[in-house]
């Protein structure tokens, strides 16, 4: 089963959002379920459909994982020292090691309009790369 640019970026993006996704070994269709673990309060009977066909045929599917919080942390220290504006790199970093460093970290980037397109781009970049190493991981193939 291959895998296109297109579905590893819905798979990046799905991730990214918080989501749970499987992909079908056998029909290569993709699955996105939220992630009742970090989403409180998510109906899980919008999403019964969706899980019993995960469970019913686990076998047939791969599930694709996103960061940890120690993952996302060092993602967002990576930025913060690809900064070439001292200013901002500094409060960057001056956010992230204060109490909520995630909270404090989104503040300083939605405040900084040059800079805020950057990161978006910047943690798509970091959220494909997650997604190739998976594929590797599982022996799957890239369509290229």
């Amino acid at each position: 089963m291959n895998l296109t640019d297109k579905q590893i970026l819905e798979i990046a993006e799905n991730l990214e959002s918080g989501m749970r996704v499987y992909y079908n070994l056998k029909t290569g269709e993709i699955k996105s379920i939220i992630n009742f673990d970090t989403w409180v309060g998510g109906d899980e009977e919008l999403w019964k459909e969706e899980l019993n066909e995960i469970n019913e045929h686990s076998d047939d599917y791969l599930e694709f994982e996103g960061f940890s919080s120690n993952q996302s942390f060092q993602i967002m220290v990576d930025f913060a020292e690809s900064i070439n504006e001292p200013h901002l790199m500094n409060k960057l970093f001056k956010a992230l090691d204060r109490p909520k460093p995630f909270q404090n970290f989104k503040w300083e980037i939605d405040n900084s309009v040059e800079y805020r397109q950057m990161w978006f781009d910047f943690k798509r970049i970091r959220f494909i790369e997650r997604v190739k190493e998976q594929i590797e991981m599982y022996n799957l193939r890239l369509d290229e």
